[in-house]
């Protein structure tokens, strides 16, 4: 059995992409995607037809409904692929901005329904901000279920279990980064590695609350840099693998062990955590890795919106 097979035992693969063609040689249960995944994508020659089809399509409509339109176009062709369900990136510019994230979010779910998709097959993906949290929490009382991303703190992660959202994204290989970068030269690869890395370890003390304390909101460890930061969180709710990734477990058949085990957390004597608004940013606050991690991605998921919108407005 290759190592993909053996984490499909203990865990629900991810595929981590724009590029659905990718998908199949891969059989993961769900997909996740983000802007910078689709910008990808439609410079590539394979995808540039989705590009201008929806464009000439809804040509004269607003540019943020357009953009949406080809987002659930790419989550339409990747549920005709995996079994499960796709999620699909609100616009991160307005991440801090609760209303109109609610209402992006219940538009993106509207337009998979209209194509025939039921709203059990879709996350809304949102960046876990204070106000992100409280959108999410508005649209799971909707009956529309949501990912939290850009989540790298146990302070996002608490927030996320207080309003039930259905799914969280940590961002494993991004906090690795921020460590390993933070300490230069003194960086150990081999001392850093596996159980021990940083992002790892963030996931690991994330599950083990949810699971202490019966919080039902999944963990999707993301964002991974190597294979054994993989293996190392096996065991996990969801693991969402970009295809680089996925091949790497394919082709080894090194032995691979469940890590994490919801029974072992139960056991634990872990304090009860919660957070309101002030706590949460001050929490937050008191994380440099998290708040900077966190407004890095904002920006970027943002500047990769802004090229989308530049390749939609000359399609």
């Amino acid at each position: 059995m290759n190592q993909l097979d053996a984490l499909k035992q203990y865990t629900t693969v991810v595929a981590d992409t724009g590029d659905f063609k990718q998908l199949g040689q891969f059989k993961p249960q769900d997909a996740t995607t983000n802007p910078s995944l689709i910008l990808k994508a439609v410079q590539k020659a394979d995808y540039q037809p989705l590009l201008t089809s929806t464009v000439s399509r809804f040509k004269g409509r607003a540019l943020d409904e357009i953009m949406d339109r080809l987002l659930v176009r790419f989550g339409c062709e990747i549920l005709s692929i995996v079994p499960g369900r796709v999620s699909t990136e609100v616009d991160a510019r307005l991440s801090f901005d609760a209303n109109d994230t609610y209402t992006r979010g219940e538009r993106i779910v509207e337009l998979y329904q209209a194509e025939g998709v039921h709203i059990d097959r879709v996350l809304i993906k949102v960046a876990a901000t204070w106000e992100g949290i409280q959108a999410a929490e508005r649209l799971e009382r909707r009956g529309i279920h949501t990912n939290l991303t850009l989540l790298f703190s146990f302070c996002q992660a608490v927030a996320c279990g207080q309003a039930r959202v259905q799914l969280i994204s940590p961002f494993v290989g991004r906090i690795y980064d921020w460590y390993k970068k933070s300490a230069g030269a003194a960086w150990d690869e081999a001392a850093m590695a596996g159980a021990n890395d940083p992002g790892v370890k963030s996931v690991r003390e994330i599950y083990n609350h949810y699971k202490h304390f019966g919080i039902n909101t999944e963990v999707m460890g993301a964002s991974f840099r190597n294979v054994g930061q993989i293996t190392a969180l096996a065991g996990c709710d969801l693991l969402t693998i970009s295809p680089e990734l996925l091949a790497q477990l394919a082709a080894s058949d090194a032995p691979l062990a469940r890590t994490l085990d919801a029974g072992a957390a139960k056991a634990l004597g872990l304090p009860a955590v919660n957070f309101d608004e002030a706590g949460f940013r001050h929490a937050l606050n008191q994380d440099a890795m998290a708040t900077e991690k966190l407004a890095e991605g904002i920006r970027a998921f943002a500047a990769d919106a802004v090229k989308l919108e530049q390749l939609m407005l000359a399609a």
